[in-house]
């Protein structure tokens, strides 16, 4: 079946909770074969309506074929979710997209303010008033999912994070992301961060697609900045065949969450699990769903 953008108004609980640390994992939901279909090759129109911000802690999966477009599989894949750090997944687009417009560089320094380097953890430490260079920051978000880091990026691009949550939302919907709201570019806790399971897909495979030159960042294991090494909150990376990226999030409003691409015998996977119990739980899932359709 064909992507749709049909907005579903439906009222949900919010799920009240607040923990801030950016991660990922499996889920152990039930799952089932999904219809085929192909993923829509053009940005979808803008619509006028934002997503509602009701939202539930609520299981979805979904697995495409990356280099056609052919969903394989799906489970709830247009139910409302909090992104928690997949939200970076549109920090680095628009960080990338900064650099192909020419107006800054890898080498770019990003000065840091207080408020950014004020966020909770994932961080790295940066401290108010130091400089961090895109590339570094780059790499920062892919890996260690460094909440201070996004907020600098923010605020340098766009000059406060409202304002470049306002150019997520707005670079959502000329990628066709019709049920996605940003308001942070953290993906920390807020009720009005919005989001879906195929949405999610999309711009993990824009993100690929359209800046092919960093896959490296989404592949390393680690991260080393200020004499300090990160390990990347990406599990999968070097213990799944195949796995090269992509995205980790979570938060206690939303649950396990990732988004993982993996090339197997030539055929490019990308799967996405929102809602799962527990990070071993996440993992297995989408190690289960590569391992199923590849």
């Amino acid at each position: 079946m064909r992507w749709t953008f049909l907005l579903k108004r439906t009222a949900v609980f919010v799920v009240a909770g607040l923990l801030a640390a950016c991660q990922t994992v499996p889920s152990t939901a039930p799952s089932g074969p999904g219809a085929a279909g192909a993923i829509e090759s053009t940005p979808l129109p803008v619509v006028s309506h934002a997503p509602a911000t009701a939202v539930e802690r609520g299981f979805s999966a979904l697995v495409v074929n990356a280099a056609s477009g052919e969903e394989l599989y799906a489970v709830d894949a247009d139910g409302a979710r909090f992104p928690a750090s997949l939200s970076k997944m549109m920090t680095l687009y628009l960080l990338f997209e900064a650099v192909s417009d020419g107006r800054y560089s890898l080498s770019s320094p990003l000065t840091v303010s207080a408020r950014a380097a004020s966020r909770p953890p994932a961080k790295i430490g940066l401290k108010a008033g130091s400089t961090i260079t895109v590339e570094q920051a780059a790499r920062a978000l892919a890996v260690k999912s460094a909440n201070d880091v996004a907020v600098a990026i923010a605020e340098n691009l766009a000059g406060s994070e409202t304002a470049f949550a306002r150019q997520m939302t707005q670079q959502a919907r000329a990628l066709g992301l019709t049920r996605t709201r940003f308001v942070n570019a953290t993906g920390l806790p807020d009720p009005g961060q919005v989001t879906t399971a195929r949405d999610m897909a999309r711009v993990g495979l824009a993100l690929k697609r359209r800046f092919p030159q960093y896959g490296s960042y989404y592949r390393a294991k680690s991260f080393s900045y200020n004499g300090r090494s990160f390990r990347a909150t990406n599990n999968l990376i070097g213990t799944v065949a195949g796995v090269d990226g992509l995205k980790t999030g979570y938060i206690r409003m939303s649950g396990y969450n990732l988004v993982a691409t993996a090339n197997r015998g030539g055929r490019q996977l990308i799967v996405v699990v929102m809602g799962g119990k527990s990070e071993a739980a996440r993992d297995r899932e989408v190690t289960r769903l590569i391992e199923s359709y590849s």
